[in-house]
């Protein structure tokens, strides 16, 4: 069930066309996208590196930075320590690249999903403490580990944190108080000091900051920022960070140095893939690279992901690419097997009428959680935890909703937790088994959600005739790329559309090819991508009928023609 809802934000669409020399169709999607004010739109329609923050406004930066000049002068040993998805695995290798060149004595470890869990722990301080390590540095974790870090300290281990994820807190009766790890610095901007203009960067993101700042002061002349961008753009697209503001221009920048990358394991990941290198968006590192680069964290450890990376030669990275590859196929599997169990589960017990999914199964393969949550999320439009059994009790990720802030609700049910960390949008956990059926009761008495929280909603940004779409306005909708989440691709709609000439591709029978013509007779090709005799049945019901859409020109054999991708239908 869907609810169609069309975003009226209000401006002067006229004025700002002409002050931009852009459609006023355009100047309503950047509006719908809370662009406002000149100087924010000058930046989202041309942002270039120059529009990027300074990393000296992060907090603490300058103590990090001079304890790492410090040690890096002195020779002692830096370990990393990054987390094993698409963000840590990118931020380690930032953080080693960047260190290594300043001539640090570093080395990295990369926790291993299924016997460390997320991010540092108690054995790797001990390791650390017995390989004679002087200096911890994390990446994309270490914000939530107040106990560890405390143990590093008694073994007189520094520990540098640069992470991403939310501070931990707990309500006083002062209000909200934020429990910071005893770290010797602390990059993050989420904490309530920094005042960094922006807060939603990645992990490696983060971690090229400091590397910036590392870099003006000890090697003014290296753009070590123009080296690493296509690494913190793969992270913030793979880690589905918001596409607005600073973010926009990462993976805006980011993906051009990819479309020429030297890194010889990014291009043989691309080739096995049969990719070409100019044509990688947003959507191919997120469905295709990003994947297989996750699926060593998944189903092995993420550092042959890393090894990837940093491997020059042609023949290594091509059969460390293909090794990634066909553990991506795997782990497709593995989650298509898992998605049908969790579905099984939610439509035979009485699981179907919570608020808040959370679905125990036990023999899952626990890397597998988080994606199946995903699915179960999209499925049902409703919160989602799936639960699996490790080594040391049950594990979890979770999906969340809009109306829904996860991070949040987690920190109300910790009495049942063990461990747990996230964003309002994805969470981790741990708990014991005894706790599994107390807390899905728990959270769902204080999930808050209504029965319209729970219909999907589908933002329209513009309704408009077919009849107004011109293969110049298409082309002109590009410079509102890259699209990716909080920057999604514009949604249109038109009602009264007569659909003709229906025809139905594909092995799976899932391209559906037709001919929509509108109340004047104007007509042009649609395509629908989804359950193509579904769709057929659906058609021979009525005549007329609303869709929501996004032009595009098709080209084939030379020949273009402008076609409208139906997203969806009423």
């Amino acid at each position: 069930m869907e609810k169609w809802v069309i975003t009226a934000k209000r401006a002067d669409f006229q004025t700002i066309a002409e002050k931009f020399h852009i459609d006023p169709v355009t100047a309503r999607l950047i509006r719908n996208r809370d662009v406002v004010g000149e100087e924010n739109i000058q930046i989202y329609l041309h942002g270039s590196r120059n529009d990027m923050c300074d990393p000296w406004k992060l907090k603490d930066m300058e103590q990090i930075v001079r304890i790492l000049t410090e040690k890096i002068q002195e020779k002692r040993k830096i370990r990393i320590i990054g987390d094993y998805d698409i963000d840590g695995v990118m931020s380690t290798y930032i953080l080693l690249k960047g260190l290594t060149g300043v001539g640090a004595n570093v080395d990295h470890v990369i926790p291993n999903r299924m016997t460390d869990g997320y991010g540092i722990n108690e054995n790797l301080i001990e390791q650390a403490s017995c390989d004679q390590v002087d200096t911890i540095i994390t990446c994309d974790n270490g914000i939530a580990a107040y106990s560890q870090i405390q143990r590093a300290n008694e073994l007189g281990i520094t520990v540098l944190v640069t992470d991403h994820h939310e501070v931990p807190f707990e309500d006083t009766e002062n209000g909200r108080s934020e429990i910071l790890p005893p770290a010797q610095a602390i990059v993050n901007p989420k904490q309530k000091a920094c005042h960094y203009p922006f807060k939603g960067l990645c992990g490696a993101a983060v971690a090229m900051k400091v590397m910036e700042a590392l870099y003006q002061k000890l090697q003014p002349e290296t753009d070590i920022v123009d080296r690493m961008l296509q690494y913190a753009a793969i992270a913030t697209i793979g880690d589905v960070m918001d596409l607005v503001e600073e973010n926009r221009i990462i993976v805006k920048e980011g993906l051009k140095r990819l479309h020429h990358t030297q890194n010889v394991g990014l291009q043989e990941l691309i080739r096995v893939n049969n990719l070409e290198p100019e044509q990688i968006s947003p959507y191919h590192i997120g469905f295709v690279i990003g994947p297989c680069l996750n699926a060593s964290g998944r189903l092995d450890t993420a550092l042959r992901a890393l090894k990837l990376l940093c491997c020059d030669d042609r023949e290594e990275a091509a059969c460390l690419a293909g090794d990634l590859k066909q553990l991506n196929e795997s782990r497709k599997e593995m989650t298509a097997q898992g998605v049908e169990k969790a579905i099984e589960m939610v439509e035979t017990t009485s699981l179907k009428n919570d608020t808040v999914l959370v679905v125990y199964l036990p023999d899952c393969h626990e890397s597998l959680a988080g994606i199946i949550a995903g699915r179960i999320r999209e499925r049902y439009h409703k919160p989602s935890f799936v639960l699996t059994r490790g080594e040391e009790g049950v594990k979890g990720s979770g999906r969340s909703t809009e109306s829904y802030s996860m991070y949040e609700k987690l920190c109300e049910c910790r009495e049942y937790l063990t461990k747990f960390g996230g964003h309002p949008m994805a969470a981790g956990l741990s708990l014991t088994e005894e706790n599994v059926e107390p807390f899905r009761k728990r959270l769902n008495e204080l999930s808050g959600l209504g029965p319209e929280d729970l219909i999907e909603k589908v933002a329209i940004d513009v309704p408009m005739p077919i009849h107004y779409i011109r293969k110049d306005l298409i082309q002109e909708l590009k410079i509102l790329e890259p699209f990716g989440k909080g920057n999604e691709k514009p949604i249109f709609a038109q009602k009264g559309l007569h659909i003709q000439g229906i025809r139905v591709f594909g092995k799976n029978r899932n391209v559906v090819k037709m001919r929509v013509t509108d109340e004047a007779g104007y007509a042009m090709d649609g395509v629908y991508f989804g359950d193509g005799d579904q769709f057929l049945k659906d058609m021979s019901k009525k005549e007329i009928w609303s869709v929501v859409y996004y032009p595009e020109i098709n080209s084939y054999m030379g020949r273009e023609t402008i076609q409208i991708v139906i997203k969806s239908y009423q």
